[in-house]
């Protein structure tokens, strides 16, 4: 992949996070899905690549989201597998609340993980405690060689995890261990990918999210050098019948970062929406102006790169729709 590809992507998230920021708070969530998806798949329309969403909103018959297998890009080389979310947390956005974001990974063909629309269980943690953390140890271990790698006391780890039932045993573990926890409602991408910089506050993500999302957020971690590990948790016979239509053989397993993004190059990109750890939300500054914050990074160089642009809206127009 070219090196100016990542720049074309993150125009891409830029978009789609301008067309739905002013949804925030309105309590409108699927309208501000729609707003941040028909964006992306204009400006999508523009970028000079041949790609296929492999993880994407749905299937094809429930267009108009960006449905798994839908071609995006001029149909010009390189070929590339492409995993979306236009708006990761649209509960969050609804709300007014932190880490919305527009969110774009892709990776040469046949190089992500088509994942299906299930849970995974999940444990992420950035370049530091790379290889000493495992989804199967327990979590007082994995606290343990995270505090170990990030030579400070577990006091002072912390351990962020999706407010939900289904974790509460994790909760009570990670207590008894004696590290802190962030609690958050949605947007575990963004949890993930926040363990990758000390500077967020953020160690370690354990718990069970959507399948897709985990496939994004390793792609963002392969960038930084951290790590994620997940297990597919099928829930019906129609959703094992699909992980085997997709080539997961041993359901069971402990999917690996090479699973999930093999080889060694991938492109990953977000801009915040609302305020986040790590990103900033759309800022519109008046006289037909907007702030973004962004960032993009590659796993062949490990570049990171932020970038805070400023959009004139009065110029803005893609194909018709006015941003």
């Amino acid at each position: 992949m070219d090196r100016e590809l990542a720049l074309e992507i993150v125009r891409v998230t830029e978009v789609a996070a301008l067309n739905c920021a002013r949804w925030m708070g309105r309590g409108q969530k699927n309208e501000a899905d729609a707003a941040a998806t028909n964006a992306m798949r204009m400006m999508f329309d523009t970028v000079q690549m041949d790609g296929t969403v492999v993880i994407g909103e749905g299937e094809m018959d429930e267009a108009p989201m960006l449905y798994i297998g839908e071609r995006l890009g001029t149909g010009v080389a390189p070929k590339l597998d492409v995993a979306v979310d236009p708006l990761e947390g649209t509960n969050i956005l609804a709300k007014g609340q932190w880490n919305a974001m527009a969110v774009v990974a892709v990776a040469p063909e046949g190089t992500l993980l088509h994942a299906p629309d299930m849970y995974m269980e999940k444990i992420a943690v950035g370049p530091r405690a790379k290889g000493r953390v495992h989804l199967d140890a327990s979590v007082a271990e994995n606290l343990r060689a995270v505090a170990e790698a990030a030579e400070k006391d577990i006091s002072d780890v912390v351990a962020v995890i999706l407010d939900r039932p289904r974790h509460e045993h994790i909760i009570q573990q990670v207590r008894a261990a004696g590290a802190r926890i962030k609690l958050i409602t949605d947007g575990d991408v963004a949890a993930a990918l926040n363990t990758a910089f000390p500077e967020t506050g953020v160690d370690i993500l354990f718990g069970i999210g959507g399948a897709p999302e985990g496939v994004l957020a390793a792609a963002a971690l392969k960038c930084m050098g951290g790590e994620l590990q997940g297990r597919l948790l099928p829930e019906t016979d129609e959703q094992r019948a699909r992980c085997e239509a997709m080539g997961i053989g041993d359901i069971r397993r402990v999917l690996t970062m090479e699973d999930l993004v093999r080889g060694d190059d991938a492109i990953f990109a977000a801009t915040g929406v609302t305020d986040g750890e790590l990103l900033r939300g759309v800022r519109f500054i008046g006289q037909s102006r907007a702030r973004t914050h962004s960032v993009v990074m590659r796993a062949q160089t490990g570049t990171v790169r932020f970038v805070d642009a400023t959009h004139d809206l009065s110029r803005k127009q893609l194909n018709g729709l006015q941003i």
